[in-house]
């Protein structure tokens, strides 16, 4: 996998992007349990967060996975579609949650931000607690694991 053609923004909208990572080893992918907001704590999702201003998605996600699990990633193309978020704290504001497929190169992932990561297989994942916006995914998420066996 190489960031080179994936490392750019590809909207023309100026919604601000929270990139997600669908890391896959031998067919089961990794998901993380949130802690917040309570709503949400308790349920599974990809890891990642917020693109920052100036920052590009790949950088973001890279970034974002070292920090919450501990490892060196290769980002590599997008998967699924756009899902768009609720802005926090702002009407204006408007969030798009894109997801990515990413490969691990380096370090064991280790939940530092989250109550627990697992990796999960094609029938664990359908039947995961997931959170609502990562359940768009699913059917996309599943092809990328079988290919990835």
């Amino acid at each position: 996998m190489s960031d080179e053609r994936f490392a750019g923004h590809e909207g023309e909208d100026h919604a601000q992007e929270v990139a997600a990572a669908a890391i896959i080893s031998a067919g089961s992918i990794l998901l993380a349990q949130r802690t917040y907001p309570e709503e949400l704590a308790g349920l599974w999702e990809l890891p990642g967060g917020k693109v920052h201003d100036g920052e590009l998605p790949a950088e973001a996600l890279r970034r974002e996975l070292e920090e919450e699990l501990g490892v060196t990633t290769a980002i590599g193309p997008r998967i699924g579609v756009d899902v768009d978020l609720a802005g926090a704290g702002s009407d204006s504001e408007r969030y798009v949650l894109r997801a990515y497929l990413v490969q691990l190169i380096a370090g064991e992932p280790q939940p530092l931000e989250h109550a627990e990561i697992r990796w999960f297989t094609v029938a664990e994942l359908r039947d995961a607690d997931l959170v609502p916006n990562d359940r768009v995914w699913v059917d996309d998420l599943v092809r990328s694991m079988r290919e990835h066996v």
